[in-house]
């Protein structure tokens, strides 16, 4: 006569999912806990010397500021109403102007980022910060 002992010796079908979920649930929270810190990594600035870098393919304007804190565009001494005049008289001829600035390390970075600044208020969208090899 059988028993309804629950003594079953038959394989085991079906499939416990409750390890995987807690394992998916650790990940998930690992990764949003390191999020952050990977967004602030993406983003890698190796100023004013790299290692490796591209020739522009494409016609720029240069912009010099040099440790006398003078702006110099193409070669010609001006003050910052006239480069900024100029500017917009080049992105009003041409949309798609590129300008690469390149500022002595000596400069404190604010005066830079106030460069950067009047460039973009004279309209110029496309500007490249000039470095040196190592």
């Amino acid at each position: 006569m059988a028993t309804a002992s629950g003594n079953n010796d038959g394989p085991i079908t079906a499939i416990n999912v409750t390890p995987f979920v807690d394992i998916i649930l650790v990940v998930l929270i690992i990764f949003m806990a390191t999020a952050p810190i990977i967004a602030r990594r993406a983003i890698k600035v190796d100023v004013p010397k790299a290692a490796h870098h591209d020739r522009a393919a494409t016609e720029a304007k240069s912009i010099v500021y040099n440790a006398k804190r003078e702006l110099i565009l193409e070669g010609k001494k001006l003050s910052s109403d006239e480069l900024k005049s100029l500017l917009a008289a080049g992105t009003r001829a041409d949309p798609d102007l590129h300008v690469t600035l390149s500022a002595d390390k000596t400069i404190p970075y604010g005066d830079i980022v106030g460069v950067l600044d009047l460039v973009r208020g004279a309209g110029v969208r496309k500007i490249g910060l000039e470095v040196s090899r190592k």
